[in-house]
């Protein structure tokens, strides 16, 4: 079986990168096909913020239990939770890159009600976004194996190759 590998900060600016290129596009398309640019909320900053602390307190109680307590983990349920982990990293990214690059096409017009209210909304809701992406990232940190291969810097792919 292949080892999960951890998300590498490529892969997290990739995400983040091609939400901010998705949301600057949103507003010129809006207007191209002479339709309303959407109007952002407090929902999804509230929503995005309430699953960055959900996150976040199951890293943590992952990370005590694990780490502080010596207690033993499934590999069923360890699984379940990397794969939360990689999924909440993949929406955190996307959409605090795509709330990001909204806020940003609306940064000229500031001085107008609805700029003004679609800056500041979709910029929480970036923020938001980057919180459950730093969430995400410590429950995948709190699920490493304490004494596992990832504890011991020489133990890579070579050493790893070696020992089979």
């Amino acid at each position: 079986m292949n080892n999960l590998r951890r998300a590498t900060p490529l892969f997290v600016v990739a995400l983040l990168g091609s939400g901010i290129i998705i949301g600057a596009l949103l507003r010129p398309l809006t207007t191209r096909f002479d339709l309303t640019p959407p109007q952002v909320g407090w929902g999804a900053a509230t929503m995005l913020f309430v699953l960055a602390v959900l996150v976040g307190g199951l890293a943590w109680n992952t990370w005590q239990s694990l780490h502080k307590k010596s207690e033993r983990m499934t590999s069923e349920h360890g699984v379940k939770l990397l794969a939360l982990s990689r999924s909440s990293l993949i929406v955190g990214a996307l959409f605090a890159g795509i709330y990001a690059g909204y806020a940003l096409s609306y940064l000229k017009d500031h001085d107008t009600p609805l700029g003004s209210d679609r800056m500041w909304h979709s910029g929480f809701a970036a923020v938001a976004g980057l919180l459950l992406v730093a969430a995400s990232l410590l429950l995948e940190r709190a699920c490493r194996i304490p004494g596992g291969e990832d504890d011991d810097p020489s133990a890579g792919a070579g050493a790893a190759a070696s020992a089979a």
